[in-house]
């Protein structure tokens, strides 16, 4: 057989014709490849109801221009996010967490009020499996006004809720069929608020949000469970307590309080995988702390103190969400009004070394989370109602900007469901 010999005029028609078609090749291979492994789903919570209506006292409060929980396809190759679906609720889903199979999602509602108190609800959702989807199960009092956290307890049988405005913190049963039960404990956070001024604020810091009464800003058990820990900003200090994981029962653990700096504010914190090193940062004196963990008996010992900011900053920051990766090498802070994630190596013993800080490409950026694979960072921009996409250089901790920015407004969280491995 002979083959045509092409002209020089058919040679480029042809390698145009590649080249014009050669990105829908690609995303076509993405498609099949992201097909191959299952959908990867993405669940943002968002602010959707003007708190400034409810609260108008706070400082920290968005315009709520979000819908309720939105739905998005996650491209496992690029990281670009598709809507694919909204759970409308006007009552600020802010925080989302899913149980371990992935056939449940619970939604903090921060701006619900249940009956004629000042209480808010929690919802919870069944998941369906075939495009991610959810059916509301029910909604149920959360222990205190304003939920702003919540968490599933190791053992899958409570839904851990800490109340922002109440300053409380609640267990709620989790029955067979997913549904939420009435709390099962409710403890009220109670002592000395700290003053307004961080004994760690930048210079020029303004940042006075969180030291007008008891605010419980995060709940959330150790990796075996025996005991749960939470935060309250307003005290400055964090909680110990021992988990009766027949009855959900809170009691205060051996070393039941650590206390932060007065002002400093703590507000979230992550375990190292390891499980000994347990990591809090504090939303107005702008620092990390590194504590020592016992499993044994849930002390905390504080070790080290580092910025969250670069050297030589002034002025006013909060910060928001801190996170170690999977890898348990680096550690990454969340500030807002400086607007960045600041990258931090975790050393031999767990301390920290300031590595590089990068711009959120939005304004307040709330929270941020890392994709199942850890590839991938998303930061949920607040009041830039947009979510931005980074890609994770794994052995730099460096984060690099994708170009892609996904519209949602008053982004609070984002979580995923990988479907081919939930059940």
């Amino acid at each position: 057989m002979t083959y045509p010999n092409p002209t020089r005029r058919s040679f480029f028609k042809t390698s145009a014709a590649v080249a014009v078609s050669s990105p829908l090749i690609s995303g076509l291979l993405s498609a099949r490849a992201d097909d191959a492994k299952g959908r990867l789903i993405a669940y943002v919570g968002t602010f959707s109801s003007p708190l400034q209506d409810v609260l108008p006292t706070q400082v920290d409060l968005p315009p709520g221009n979000g819908r309720g929980i939105h739905l998005f396809d996650v491209n496992r190759t690029t990281g670009a996010l598709t809507a694919i679906g909204l759970q409308e609720m006007g009552t600020s889903p802010s925080c989302l967490a899913l149980n371990a199979n992935g056939t449940r999602i619970y939604s903090a509602n921060e701006t619900d009020r249940v009956g004629d108190g000042n209480e808010g609800s929690v919802s919870a959702f069944a998941i369906n499996h075939e495009h991610g989807k959810l059916e509301l199960l029910n909604t149920v009092r959360s222990g205190g006004a304003g939920p702003t956290y919540v968490s599933v307890h190791p053992n899958g049988r409570f839904l851990l809720v800490a109340n922002y405005f109440g300053g409380s913190v609640a267990v709620l049963p989790i029955l067979p069929d997913g549904r939420l039960g009435e709390p099962a404990d409710i403890k009220n956070d109670a002592g000395e608020i700290g003053p307004t001024r961080a004994t760690n604020a930048p210079p020029g810091s303004f940042a006075l949000s969180g030291h007008d009464r008891t605010h419980a800003h995060m709940i959330q058990a150790d990796a075996a469970g025996r005991f749960v820990l939470h935060v309250d900003l307003g005290l400055d200090q964090i909680f110990v307590w021992k988990f009766n994981e027949q009855t959900g029962q809170l009691t205060p653990g051996d070393h039941p309080v650590v206390s932060l700096p007065p002002g400093d504010g703590p507000r979230h914190f992550h375990f190292h995988p390891n499980g000994r090193w347990f990591y809090s940062i504090q939303e107005e004196g702008s620092t990390i702390v590194l504590f020592d963990y016992e499993a044994a008996t849930g002390k905390l010992t504080p070790r080290q103190t580092i910025s969250t900011l670069p050297a030589g900053f002034a002025g006013s920051n909060f910060c928001s969400e801190i996170l170690v990766s999977a890898d348990g090498r680096f550690v990454y802070a969340g500030n807002r009004l400086h607007d960045s994630i600041g990258i931090f190596s975790v050393g031999q013993t767990g301390e920290l070394s300031h590595v590089a800080d990068e711009w959120t490409r939005g304004n307040y950026p709330r929270s941020f989370n890392f994709d199942p694979t850890g590839d991938f960072l998303y930061c949920c921009n607040q009041r830039g109602d947009n979510i931005a996409t980074f890609k994770v250089n794994r052995q730099t901790g460096a984060l690099d900007f994708t170009g892609q920015y996904t519209p949602v407004g008053n982004p609070s969280i984002i979580v995923f469901l990988d479907l081919a491995k939930s059940s």
